[in-house]
């Protein structure tokens, strides 16, 4: 059993493309698709005084969300949880509890909430709506975000106890998330540690919380970066974990890399 955990395509069908043409170059075949949420999103586009201009990359959502739906014959149906730019979307069409994209709005102004709004249609969005919010796999969790929030944004320099929190909140020994864009590997080695509930009837007592080591991951970006694409793979049965980069097309030197995010 071999998993290819990805996260981030952002619109960009040419890297997601790039990455199956990787995945199918690999001696041992991959058994399953993750894509951990961000399959849409602004890739193509860069912010400047509020002003859309071209990247060197081309993004796509509609093609991306069709090769998702149907993917070609003999290759795996991918797996999908959603993400950051899925929830802007599902804002924007009134279909989550905050109306209007506040977070949209703050990160790309009006001209990306725009550009969003025109990218995706409505039975696609209706689509990524049916999408899961993450997945429980043997003693794994895969998030785009954590059970906290799908924008809680876990890296290695996010506090041990944070870290922690997460963990005990995913109940699994390994967190694999997205949000980042980054890949990295961050084992949480807890001597002692207690978690208390307080209920309307006051507080619980005290668990004593397993010590068995326990391990996030982050997965990379698939589209993010122009001409470079990182995701994992990941084999449940010898817990063999492995980055991977793939570089494709010619980037374009000067320009930015998509939108920034708080």
């Amino acid at each position: 059993m071999k998993w290819a955990i990805l996260s981030g395509i952002e619109g960009n069908l040419t890297a997601y493309e790039a990455v199956l043409k990787d995945l199918r170059q690999l001696r041992q075949p991959v058994t399953e698709l993750y894509i951990l949420g961000d399959v849409i999103g602004l890739s193509g586009n860069n912010l400047k005084n509020n002003n859309l201009q071209d990247d060197s990359l081309q993004n796509d959502n509609e093609a991306v969300i069709r090769r998702l739906r149907h993917p070609g014959v003999g290759q795996l149906k991918p797996q999908v949880c959603v993400g950051w730019w899925e929830e802007q979307c599902f804002s924007l069409h009134g279909l989550s509890g905050l109306p209007d994209a506040p977070e949209l709005m703050a990160a790309v102004g009006g001209d990306g909430v725009k550009a969003l709004w025109d990218s995706v249609s409505r039975k696609s969005v209706q689509w990524l709506r049916s999408q899961h919010f993450g997945f429980y796999e043997l003693d794994c969790l895969l998030i785009h975000g954590s059970m906290a929030s799908y924008a809680d944004e876990l890296t290695p320099e996010t506090p041990a106890i944070e870290l922690c929190d997460r963990l005990i909140r995913a109940d699994a020994n390994h967190l694999f998330c997205g949000r980042s864009g980054r890949t990295f590997e961050c084992w949480v080695n807890p001597n002692q540690l207690h978690s208390t509930v307080t209920t309307l009837d006051g507080p619980q007592p005290t668990q004593d919380q397993s010590k068995t080591p326990r391990r996030i991951v982050g997965v990379g970006s698939v589209g993010r970066t122009p001409g470079q694409a990182t995701y994992t793979l990941y084999s449940p049965g010898s817990n063999q974990l492995s980055f991977r980069t793939v570089n494709y097309g010619q980037a374009k030197k000067g320009k930015a890399k998509g939108f920034g995010f708080p």
